[in-house]
């Protein structure tokens, strides 16, 4: 199939990669995208068109692809025989490895993404992987767990990039120690929220909530 004739979802996916390689010394430019376009054999005015919102477009593509390829890694179960902290901890990692070596990118993508126009975008798109990896966890909860899960797991993998841009460690040895406190800090919460449960109708999620604060690093 020439690259052409590919849908605009199939371009933003094959090109928000090789976008991301470029953005580590061009940032999230016209340049970039113009770069990844030809190495991907794609016409950099049909590639502007994948991206019409410019910066954002090309991170949420980023983000995008990552989710596209994690899913394609876990969708068979192979986290069927791990404990869930294991497999929050592996689909966490999954995502960081698969950005490694592009940490300038992720830099910048994260200071776009904070901008205050950005930031409802990047919610959603922080929310999404969330969602995703819970699934592919075996999450299955419907009430308002569905909803704390998302939140939280979202929060320590939003904390857990601005460590990893950050880390000079040895194979990164800061950022997984960082990412096994905050994993073990869910593991509480939840049996926390368990035996708060226990023997009461109702459950104050957000008193609950406004109580939790990261630990010193």
């Amino acid at each position: 199939m020439a690259a052409d004739d590919r849908t605009l979802e199939e371009l933003r996916l094959a090109l928000a990669p090789r976008i991301a390689r470029a953005a580590v010394f061009d940032g999230w430019t016209a340049q970039a995208l113009e770069q990844a376009a030809i190495a991907e054999g794609v016409e950099p005015s049909v590639a502007r068109l994948a991206f019409p919102g410019g910066a954002m477009d090309m991170i949420a593509g980023w983000v995008a692809s990552v989710d596209a390829r994690m899913q394609d890694a876990f969708a068979g179960g192979s986290l069927g025989n791990m404990k869930i902290r294991e497999r929050i901890r592996a689909l966490v990692q999954f995502r960081l490895d698969a950005v490694a070596g592009e940490e300038e990118a992720l830099r910048r993508a994260l200071a776009i993404q904070a901008m205050p126009q950005n930031l409802a975008r990047s919610l959603k798109l922080g929310w999404h992987s969330a969602d995703l990896m819970w699934r592919l966890a075996g999450d299955t909860a419907t009430d308002y767990n569905h909803y704390t899960k998302r939140a939280i797991l979202g929060s320590i993998y939003a904390a857990t990039l601005a460590v990893f841009v950050e880390d000079k460690s040895e194979e990164k040895a800061e950022t997984r120690a960082f990412l096994d406190r905050r994993i073990d800090g869910v593991m509480k919460f939840e049996k926390a929220k368990a035996q708060m449960l226990t023997g009461r109708e109702h459950f104050d999620v957000a008193r609950f909530l406004g109580r939790l604060r990261y630990p010193a690093r």
